[in-house]
């Protein structure tokens, strides 16, 4: 049942994205004039088929990945001479790239819904409160103390947890100033402080945000409650229960989940005494840690549990609300913040200053879909607009056979006033299949690498 879960989700995701994009060009392509001929979903055969009232065919096709929208064009066939008006090869440059451009256009309207919904709906997170600075750190030498909270980095507000990670995302590679306003609790005095940048996480195959500064956030303390035992695992074996109350180890005392944690990383295979309490009484358990490899080839125990965490402090909690048009217009904002760092970031890569290993094929996407999924239909919703966004940016690349390729085809023929020479075009389609086919091959290729 996960199985098809999952694939239900990840279709019903693919088919969303790909049906506005189209439409996009569809919508345009008949406001301008242009006969649409075939309107796809999918490629390979088709598995459902019908027409409109203006001899335009709709199809479902076998492969979901990706569509198209085939529009009246005498470079691809014979086309009467009473349609010649419709062909799109005759439309005024203009037309052809406002046709072109509406399918990015159209996943960028997609996530400003998205993002203008869950606005609507209300934005809840904590406040980031420093919790503790590592000595010789980026945020020491900021001056960054802890039990300050972090009011804004580089003039743009973080008043949660996740707006800080988004602003230190923006700075992955970087080097340089980076600027941080802090002020201390019950207090309204910010205080303003600097630190320097120098290529900072550059390269790096899973960048750590905070850690790459050298500070955590405030949490209260993690006590090693069980919240979670993961079937067929060491912990179910031993007779482990969610409830549970870890209280020593071997007669070592346990006081917050990451004592737990070292100690059970470190003795891979070790059988161990547990005294735990359960119900208001104590109890004593047998446990051997499973042995497993890190990624680095280090032999680590693990047990399957998760732990309860605790609640956070109510003064830490900020509730958002924003009326109809104040939720468009942040929509919108957010729109844009995503856009500039999904293309900011494509440029790091290619300067090796992010790692090429962050990107992501169908698989990632197929798993990621239907974690959000799970998690609740706020954490899908903002998937789906950061998928929206990225498959808009994309697609504007100017490599030929995506849309940006086209655009920079139809600006040079602005420009110079005559069409890019047919050869030339082909040249470019052949070596832009090859990079867009590699690049998927190398996306692919990081998902086995993460399955793995």
């Amino acid at each position: 049942m996960d199985i098809l879960y999952s694939v239900g989700i990840t279709l019903a995701t693919l088919a969303v994205l790909v049906g506005v994009h189209e439409f996009g060009h569809f919508w345009v392509a008949r406001r301008c004039g242009v006969k649409v001929l075939r309107f796809s979903i999918g490629f390979g055969k088709p598995l459902l088929r019908w027409r409109d009232s203006l001899d335009t065919e709709y199809v479902i096709a076998a492969i979901p990945l990706g569509g198209y929208v085939k529009m009246l064009d005498e470079r691809e066939g014979n086309v009467d001479p009473g349609e010649l008006h419709l062909a799109f090869n005759r439309k005024p440059v203009l037309s052809r790239i406002a046709v072109v451009a509406a399918g990015p256009l159209a996943n960028f309207v997609l996530a400003i819904v998205a993002y203008w919904a869950l606005f609507m709906a209300g934005e809840t997170g904590y406040a980031p409160v420093i919790g503790a600075v590592e000595t010789g750190s980026v945020a020491e030498v900021a001056g960054l103390e802890p039990g300050q909270e972090i009011v804004s980095i580089d003039g743009r507000a973080t008043p949660t947890w996740q707006a800080v990670s988004f602003r230190l995302l923006e700075r992955i590679g970087d080097s340089g100033s980076i600027l941080f306003s802090v002020r201390y609790p019950d207090s309204d005095v910010v205080y303003e402080s600097e630190g320097q940048l120098n290529r900072w996480l550059a390269g790096d195959d899973e960048p750590r945000l905070l850690a790459g500064l050298g500070l955590t956030l405030f949490m209260p303390p993690i006590v090693p409650l069980l919240d979670e035992i993961v079937p067929n695992s060491p912990a179910e074996r031993a007779g482990l229960k969610a409830g549970d109350r870890i209280l020593s180890t071997d007669g070592v005392p346990m006081e917050l989940w990451e004592n737990w944690v070292d100690y059970v990383r470190s003795r891979p295979g070790e059988r161990m005494s547990v005294l735990l309490q359960r119900d208001g009484r104590e109890l004593e358990l047998m446990l051997t840690p499973e042995e497993s490899t890190t990624p680095e080839g280090e032999a680590i125990g693990r047990v399957g549990v998760g732990v309860a965490l605790p609640e956070m402090p109510e003064s830490q909690r900020r509730e958002f609300h924003r009326g109809p048009l104040e939720a468009l217009g942040a929509g919108a904002q957010r729109t844009g913040e995503m856009v500039s760092f999904t293309a900011n970031s494509m440029i790091k890569m290619v300067q090796g200053l992010i790692s090429p290993k962050n990107l992501s094929g169908p698989i990632t996407i197929a798993k990621v879909a239907t974690a959000s999924a799970k998690s609740g239909l706020e954490s899908y919703i903002g998937f789906l607009a950061l998928l929206s966004v990225s498959l808009g940016v994309l697609n504007l690349l100017p490599i030929p056979v995506l849309d940006g390729g086209h655009l920079l085809y139809y600006s040079i023929e602005l420009v110079v006033g005559k069409p890019v020479p047919e050869r030339v075009q082909m040249v470019g389609y052949q070596v832009g299949l090859l990079l867009v086919v590699s690049l998927m091959v190398f996306a692919l290729y990081n998902d086995f690498s993460r399955l793995s």
